[in-house]
Formats: structure tokens, sequence, C-alpha cells
């Protein structure tokens, strides 16, 4: 099959590539910044030549969007917005505009839409979209919001002939330097990988082989549209998370870090506390439902995996 991911030299893009293209499949990276083969040059806003990329492929995977690695100040916040919701928008008129249009068009999407909750988790059924939840920062609210507008953009997409999926993604996690997994490991070794603000806050998380795994599945799956929960299906505290990442790294203690403490070391490290602190309790009831099999599904297993394959190879996180 043909894939086109818009937005794809990212870490997930990354990852997608790099296992699509290993099981044989054809993929074209749309980005604004070209440097190799299979890269089309595309501004993420407006139709141009890259479109023909589109018209006569099966699978579209847009995962453009300004990263959320970064400090969340008010211009940074609309960047988020601005680079998501435009590209749907535009990837929308290229497939309405395409003579072979796609299958099927898969938007990233996130787990952030959910709640802040600790009391039960969230299917795509019954789960609680967040930005009214009581006690927490108001710029979460904005969050939320852009994960509802990205949506939303695809949803208003008139083009029949494509099947419609959004990807509420959980983090996913791969050894691959400079990603979520590689940072958390990195503090882990330096003995900062400790409970944060108490732990009790769920992590989400998926990993890379069940990420790309679940594109395939619902690629081929014709009965599935609308918002996919891509999430392992037990989420647990943050304190419980770092635990088992430093058990799988052999670190045996890591010292904890008040609210107060993860604001400097997020003002330090340029990202934002929303990451750390927010829980994101976020189960794949569809997945499930549809006879999805995680190969990872429990995080003291995907931990030690992410591990051993680090220090097998050369990232920072070995």
């Amino acid at each position: 099959m043909k894939f086109v991911l818009p937005g794809g030299t990212g870490q997930v893009g990354t990852i997608l590539d790099r296992a699509l293209t290993a099981a044989g499949h054809e993929v074209v990276i749309l980005t604004r910044r070209p440097t190799r083969a299979r890269e089309v040059a595309w501004d993420g806003e407006t139709l141009g030549a890259w479109a023909e990329e589109i018209d006569g492929s099966d699978v579209v995977v847009n995962l453009a969007g300004r990263s959320v690695r970064c400090r969340y100040t008010p211009a940074n916040l609309r960047a988020m917005m601005d680079s998501r919701v435009n590209s749907a928008r535009v990837v929308g008129e290229a497939i309405e505009a395409a003579v072979r249009p796609p299958r099927v068009w898969m938007q990233m999407s996130t787990a952030t839409v959910y709640a802040h909750r600790f009391d039960a988790p969230h299917d795509e059924a019954t789960g609680v979209i967040g930005g009214t939840e009581a006690g927490v920062p108001d710029y979460w609210a904005y969050s939320v919001k852009i994960a509802e507008n990205w949506e939303r953009e695809q949803e208003r997409a008139v083009i029949p002939r494509t099947r419609k999926v959004a990807l509420r993604s959980a983090m996913v996690m791969s050894p691959d330097r400079g990603g979520v997994f590689d940072v958390l490991s990195w503090l882990a070794r330096l003995g900062l990988g400790g409970s944060v603000a108490g732990g009790a806050q769920y992590v989400s998380w998926i990993h890379e082989h069940d990420f790309v795994r679940a594109v395939e599945f619902l690629a081929d799956r014709d009965d599935l549209c609308g918002p996919v929960n891509l999430a392992a299906p037990e989420p647990l505290p943050q304190r419980a998370f770092m635990r088992e990442l430093r058990a799988a790294r052999g670190v045996p203690v890591g010292l904890p870090a008040t609210r107060w403490m993860a604001e400097i070391g997020a003002f330090a490290l340029r990202s934002d506390t929303e990451l750390l602190l927010k829980s994101r309790r976020v189960v794949p009831g569809r997945l499930l439902d549809a006879g999805f099999a995680f190969t990872h599904p429990r995080w003291s297993r995907a931990a030690e995996d992410l591990v051993r394959r680090a220090r097998a190879g050369s990232g920072r996180a070995a």
C-alpha cells in the first residue's frame, strides 16, 4: 500500500516510516524541509503539487502540528492550534480534490482531549471530554480546545469515499533519541525519576510496535471510523510508572519532586508541567472490542523491552 505521512519527520512519523517501509509499503512524507528521497515539500496550509501524492494513495496519516515539547506560552499555544487545524483542513481539501482518493484518512489527535481524572478510565464511549475541570490551570482547557478543533476540521471534510479516523494517541514510547522515553530514562538514570506532585496522576502510553500495529489494523478494518484511543490497556499512576521504569533500568531510587520543583524542571527543559501533572487515564475501548491484541499491554514488560533496545543502540536512554 501507499502511505502518505504529512508532518512525518517527527518522532511518531519516524517510527511509522521505519516500520511501514520495512514491511514493504511505499511511504511518502510531506515536510516543510525535504532532505531525502520520498520527502515532498508542503507548507501545511495551502494546496500545491504535493497533493498529487495523496491522489491515488491508499492511506493518509496526518501527523502535522507544532511539537508540544515547548513552554505553553500564548504564542506557542496559538501555533499549536494553527498548525494542527490548518494542516487538517488542507489535507481534507487535497482528498476532496483527488480523482482517486485514499481509502482512509487517519488524523492524529491526542489523549489530552479527555478530562483530568483519577476515579475512572476514559474510553471512547464513556470518556469525559476535558476543559471544564475545577482546580487545574486555565490554559489546560486550551489544550483540549486544540484537540477538539483538530478533530472537528477532519469531520468537516466532505469526502464520502474516504473513511475518517481520529487517533487519540497517548505518549508513544520508543528508544529513539530525543523521544519521551529517552527523556524519562535520562531522568531516571540521574536519580530524578521519582513521583511528581505525589504521583497519583495517571500516565497513558503505548509501545511503538503497538502504535504501528494499530495503524495497520485500522487501515484494514473498513468498519472503524471516528475517534479511536491509541493507548495500552493498563494506564498506571505516575509514581508506579516511574518505579517500573527504574526497575527496568536497575535504578533503585528516584527522588520525588513537588509541583514547584516540577515547574522549575519543566522550565529548564523548555517544556510544560501539563505533560507531567495532568491525569490521563485513557483505555483503548474500540480497539479491544474490535479484537486488537496488544503485544505490550503492561508497562513493566514494555519498559524492559525499551531499555534493552536502547542499550543495544546508541541513544541517550542507554
